[in-house]
C-alpha cells in the first residue's frame, strides 16, 4: 500500500495523478486533512483517510498498511513545522512503515536564513533517528514562485529584489512525476536526493531571459533588505511574513539554492523545465 498525505494539495495531488497511471486504485490510499476534498479521488476508487499533522491520534491509523509513505511537508509559515513533522514521524514508527519519502528542500540546513530550510533539516536528523527507511526528496525552489516574488516586472521593467543569487528553480510538477517514480521504483533511495533543475540562473540572468521575452528591457534593482521588507510592509504584507520571504533572497545570495543535480533529468528521462519555460507561460 502507498499512503500520500497532502494529496489535495498541488504536489501530493499530482503525485497521486502520475501513480494512477501504474498503479492500481486500491495499492493507494491518501491521507488528508478535509476527505470532502479527496472526493475525486475516491470516485476512482482511492481510499481516503482523515489525517491532520496537529492531530496525532489521527495520524497511526491513516497511516497503517503503508509499504511507502509520502509526507508532504507543512506549507504554513505560521505552524511550527518541525512539531508537526515529529508527529508525523513518530505515527510512522508506531504504524511500522515500511518507507518514509519526505518533500524536503536543497535548501535543508541549520543554518539556512530561510526558516523552511531549517525546519528540513530538524525533520531529515528526526527521520535519521528514528529507525524507518527513509528517503528525503530535496526539490529545487519552486519556479512558480517566481510569479510573486519578482513582483510587477511586467508593468514596471524592474524585478525589484533584497538579495542577489543563483537558484535552481524547479517545476513543481517535475518533482512530482521524480517523487512518483522515485515510490514505483523498485530500487529505493536511501537517505537525501536532490532534485533540480539543471542550471541556477542568478535574478539578473532571469532578467535578461524575460527582456528577450518580451522583446523589451528588463533590469534587476538589489535594494537594502530593510528597505525592502519596509516596502512590503507599505504595500500592506504584514512584517512577519515579509521577514519570512525575505530569507529565500538572503538564503540565495548566501548560495543555499545554488547546486544543480542530474538526478531529477535522469528520472524523467528528459531535461527538466527551465525558468525561460516558467517565465514564458507568465507572458504568454
Amino acid at each position: 500500500m502507498i499512503v500520500i498525505t497532502g494529496a489535495t494539495g498541488a504536489l501530493g495531488g499530482a503525485v497521486v495523478e502520475h501513480l494512477l497511471k501504474t498503479h492500481a486504485p486500491e495499492r493507494i490510499a491518501v491521507a488528508v486533512r478535509d476527505p470532502q476534498k479527496a472526493q475525486r479521488f475516491a470516485d476512482r476508487g482511492v481510499e481516503v483517510r482523515h489525517a491532520d499533522y496537529a492531530e496525532p491520534t489521527s495520524l497511526p491509523t491513516a497511516f497503517a498498511g503503508a509499504d511507502q509513505l509520502l509526507l508532504v511537508s507543512s506549507s504554513d509559515p505560521a505552524a511550527d513545522a518541525v512539531a508537526l513533522h515529529r508527529n508525523a514521524v513518530d505515527a510512522a514508527a508506531e504504524a511500522r512503515v515500511g518507507r518514509v519519502l519526505y518533500t524536503s528542500h536543497q535548501g535543508a540546513h541549520p543554518l539556512n536564513p530561510f526558516a523552511p530550510g531549517r525546519d528540513h533539516a530538524a525533520t531529515e536528523w528526526m527521520l535519521q533517528e528514528s529507525g524507518l527507511a527513509w528517503t528525503s526528496l530535496r526539490n529545487g525552489f519552486y519556479a512558480h514562485s517566481l510569479a510573486w516574488l519578482l513582483g510587477p516586472w511586467q508593468q514596471t521593467g524592474v524585478m525589484t529584489v533584497p538579495g542577489e543569487g543563483p537558484v535552481s528553480w524547479t517545476a513543481r510538477g517535475d518533482a512530482a512525476e521524480a517523487a512518483a517514480a522515485i515510490i514505483a521504483s523498485e530500487t529505493p533511495h536511501d537517505g537525501t536526493i536532490t532534485l533540480t533543475a539543471g542550471h541556477a540562473p542568478t535574478f539578473a540572468e532571469i532578467a535578461s531571459t524575460a527582456s528577450e521575452l518580451v522583446g523589451r528591457s528588463i533590469r534587476v534593482s538589489v535594494v537594502d533588505p530593510e528597505e525592502w521588507v519596509a516596502s512590503q510592509i507599505a504595500a500592506g504584507s504584514p512584517e512577519g511574513a515579509a521577514r519570512f520571504t525575505l530569507g529565500i533572497y538572503l538564503a540565495a545570495a548566501e548560495g543555499y539554492f545554488a547546486g544543480v543535480d542530474p538526478s531529477l533529468c535522469t528520472i524523467l528521462g528528459r531535461e527538466p523545465r527551465t525558468v525561460r519555460d516558467v517565465l514564458g507561460n507568465v507572458v504568454a
